[in-house]
């Protein structure tokens, strides 16, 4: 199953490389082969605007989720002990409603294996390797030698923060300009991973459920701090795919966010400020003021007595 996701993955990337290498040759400037790292980057397109409309249908589908919430809550709290008529009249619910909750995972399963394929092909790109190996995945020897030796801004795209002086003589690299551009790119990456989650974090608005909080702060916090880790074994390639892939995930929310607003609540957002009500007028005192003239009313009664 994986030999077929690599085979794509690795069809999609020559098939740009070839692209741009028309256009640059195989020159490269600042230190950078273009028509591979162009060739990564096109990839993500590729893949993210194949999942575009699997992307729209999950938001579609996380708004009417969100609309049914009352309707959800009201079931769970009539069939509180009876879990097996709950899951029945929720899955009606859903079902009537056209709301399925696991749509919000199809583009994260998608993209698991697009992203396994293109780590594994990278790692893949070793000097080393035998030439019955180079030629798996469709490549060719020329294919496989001309990535193999790929850079951006002087660093191989198949080299890592952790790659040894060994592996890095094999790739003919410097080993301070690789740790400079990975770090660079690695926090990029989580710059982005955060600024993806807090931006639908902040138009959504927090949960007020203490669970769902938890892992909107999961999703905040925890994965870009995960990646530091992961960042460390990464080939180049691999984060620069993570990084176009983040820079779009921000295009295409921005976009979803606006088109597909999430339904309004008479509760406001956590960190919004309410509007303050206006101050009613104090009573009019009816009792004259000092030096006043009486009025026709008290004059008439003055007369009377």
């Amino acid at each position: 199953m994986m030999a077929v996701v690599y085979g794509a993955i690795s069809g999609i990337l020559l098939f740009w490389h070839g692209a741009w290498q028309l256009l640059f040759g195989d020159a490269a400037a600042l230190g950078t082969d273009w028509a591979w790292v162009l060739g990564i980057v096109f990839l993500v397109l590729t893949v993210r605007g194949v999942l575009f409309p699997v992307y729209v249908r999950q938001i579609k589908s996380q708004r009417a989720m969100q609309a049914l919430q009352p309707r959800v809550k009201e079931i769970q709290e009539r069939h509180k002990d009876d879990r097996e008529t709950m899951q029945k009249e929720l899955l009606e619910l859903y079902r009537t409603e056209k709301a399925n909750p696991l749509t919000a995972f199809l583009p994260m399963l998608v993209q698991i294996p697009v992203f396994l394929g293109l780590f594994h092909v990278l790692r893949h790109l070793k000097p080393t390797m035998p030439e019955h190996m180079k030629t798996l995945y469709g490549w060719t020897v020329t294919q496989f030698d001309s990535a193999s030796s790929a850079t951006l801004f002087g660093a191989p795209i198949a080299a890592s923060l952790r790659s040894g002086a060994q592996e890095l003589s094999l790739l003919g690299a410097d080993g301070t300009t690789v740790r400079i551009v990975a770090a660079i790119l690695i926090v990029t990456m989580i710059a982005t991973t955060y600024l993806s989650s807090r931006q639908m974090i902040l138009r959504t608005g927090w949960a007020e459920d203490p669970q769902q909080r938890t892992v909107q702060r999961l999703m905040l916090y925890g994965i870009p701090f995960s990646l530091l880790v992961s960042g460390l074994i990464f080939p180049i390639g691999v984060i620069i795919y993570w990084v176009t892939t983040n820079l779009f995930s921000l295009a295409q929310q921005t976009w979803v966010l606006r088109k597909y607003p999430p339904p309004t609540s008479g509760t406001p957002k956590a960190g919004a400020t309410a509007t303050p009500a206006r101050a009613t007028p104090p009573a009019r005192s009816l009792a004259p003021r000092p030096g006043a003239k009486p009025t026709t009313a008290r004059r008439g009664a003055t007369r009377g007595r």
